[in-house]
């Protein structure tokens, strides 16, 4: 597959949390930062400062490159710890503590993924590291989850051909912290739609009469 067609593992990440956020910002190329996102970027900027190092015999690298031929997937992982008996354990940071939606595992399983075409070994474990706590959650990578990395893949293509903006979520609640929230204008949206049904509903009360 050609380079420029492969997806970036990260679009995963915001497509499952809401597509219409990844359209804005894959391609109409908007991104408004907040809080939130400006605190998560210094700390990937961080790790990724690091390069690799070796801690009680395990060789640990940073911001390092992944790709998968077969899924046309790329991109990089925070953290892969190499074991000295074969394991290889992907460790994604996030800022803030444990949240609720799906997205962190599904983009951790996706460079999971990637790492075992690359090093054509099994992967069964990764982690989320979660600034706030300072504390790993594990994540096993189930065929579920694999199954689902790999079901995603075509409607993200499928959605980065589209000439306009998908819905909103339906999960109005993970809008409150979306720093998109201005551009994506999900209110407008509803009310739009709202106008849309009551003026289809007038017309079809007209012509019964």
């Amino acid at each position: 597959m050609n380079q420029s067609e492969q997806l970036m593992v990260s679009t995963l990440h915001q497509y499952e949390y809401c597509p219409r956020r990844c359209y804005l910002i894959h391609v109409e190329s908007e991104f408004v930062e907040n809080l939130h996102t400006s605190r998560g970027t210094r700390e990937h900027e961080r790790v990724d400062q690091i390069g690799h190092r070796i801690d009680d015999h395990v060789r640990v690298e940073y911001a390092l490159p992944i790709w998968s031929d077969s899924l046309g997937l790329t991109g990089r992982c925070d953290v892969v710890e190499f074991h000295e008996d074969g394991t290889i354990y992907p460790v994604e940071y996030k800022h803030g503590k444990r949240k609720q939606w799906e997205n962190d595992d599904i983009q951790l399983t996706a460079q999971a993924l990637c790492l075992e075409e690359m090093f054509q070994r099994s992967i069964e474990r990764g982690a989320i590291f979660h600034q706030q706590s300072k504390r790993r959650r594990e994540v096993v990578f189930t065929e579920n989850l694999k199954q689902q990395v790999q079901n995603l893949i075509p409607l993200i293509r499928d959605l980065l051909q589209q000439e306009t903006r998908p819905a909103p979520t339906t999960h109005s609640q993970r809008c409150r912290g979306c720093s998109m929230i201005e551009v994506c204008q999900p209110e407008l949206w509803d009310q739009q739609k709202r106008f849309q049904k009551m003026y289809h509903g007038l017309f079809q009360v007209v012509e019964e009469e």
